[in-house]
């Protein structure tokens, strides 16, 4: 018996399968989570540098403009490779390198009781949080669609979100080399159209191509309105296409649920923060983490929440 036809055959042997799978792929999204971020800022740095640069030299000498000579006591920019995939993860403290054996997900964490096996320095608890969090969705997913592409599919949807949640939170970013890549995957699955059994993914096209325009257009309309009348920006760009990717992904029938539940969500922490950390309403807070959960939440459970909403007002049609 082929891999295939003993997950497909074993359900529960699919689920651990995809459990195991999830803090594998969970400990690569710690990386992500870390690195894409700075890898952005250093790109953006970069192009600031060379427009600073073109701008000197088409001013000229004869302008006036001062022309600014690298200082030989001045550090030399980073020239270092610097990607997902090098360097190689090293404790933040004393630099030294993490073996394989030092990174099993969570399972090293607890051996090494949540420190550095040379420094000793603290672990953070992000690691293992981001490691088990994927996996127990991963299994959820794996329960919930059973083996075949439909669940191939939205385990890929649940990893992107679960990456951009954790970004948002740290830096109020949803990076465009996540979001737009979402909302395509998304457009080219309802290719296939809707599976046979339901799965809420892949969508058709119709519904799909609908689902990420209203998402973008949606939220877009919202921002300027919010601009407009009070001066003040209320969510950024990256919420734009995230919601289009939700509506790429899911079709554009979920967007109303995902976007009142997010809301609702929203407006529940930012008044718990207010009335425990004693913040100000000014302060920011980032609304991706709220249309990622209420995305995920849609995908499992969307169709029969719909449904059963509908279904209440079904005797008095």
């Amino acid at each position: 018996m082929s891999v295939i036809e003993l997950l497909s055959s074993s359900p529960a042997l699919f689920i651990g399968t995809c459990l195991v799978l999830g803090l594998a792929v969970g400990s690569f999204l710690n990386v992500v989570i870390y690195r894409v971020p700075i890898m952005l800022d250093r790109q953006w740095r970069e192009q600031c540098a060379e427009l600073a640069a073109s701008q000197q030299a088409s001013a000229g000498p004869s302008s006036g403009a001062t022309v600014s000579r690298p200082n030989a006591t001045e550090p030399p920019a980073a020239t270092e490779r610097f990607n997902l995939v090098v360097p190689f993860s090293a404790c933040p403290s004393c630099k030294t390198p993490i073996t394989a054996m030092q990174n099993i997900p969570i399972l090293s964490y607890l051996i090494l009781k949540g420190r550095c096996a040379s420094c000793g320095k603290p672990i953070g608890v992000r690691y293992p949080l981001v490691e088990g969090l994927t996996g127990l969705l991963s299994a959820a997913v794996a329960w919930k669609f059973g083996f075949g592409g439909p669940a191939l599919a939205a385990l890929v949807l649940t990893w992107f979100l679960v990456a951009l949640t954790f970004i948002d939170v740290d830096h109020q970013l949803l990076p465009d080399n996540l979001t737009l890549p979402l909302v395509w995957i998304g457009l080219l699955l309802s290719l296939w159209g809707p599976q046979p059994g339901g799965a809420p993914v892949p969508v058709d096209m119709r519904a799909s191509i609908i689902g990420a325009i209203g998402g973008y257009v949606s939220l877009w309309s919202v921002y300027h309105v919010f601009r407009l009348l009070t001066g003040k920006e209320g969510m950024g760009y990256g919420d734009f296409k995230l919601f289009a990717a939700l509506g790429a992904w899911l079709g554009w029938k979920m967007l109303l649920p995902i976007i009142l539940i997010a809301a609702a969500v929203g407006a529940v922490v930012g008044i718990v923060m207010l009335a425990t950390r004693g913040q100000s309403r000014a302060t920011p807070i980032a609304f991706g983490p709220f249309l990622a959960a209420a995305g995920w939440l849609m995908l499992m459970f969307g169709q029969e929440l719909v449904t059963g909403y509908l279904g209440l007002f079904a005797p008095h049609l």
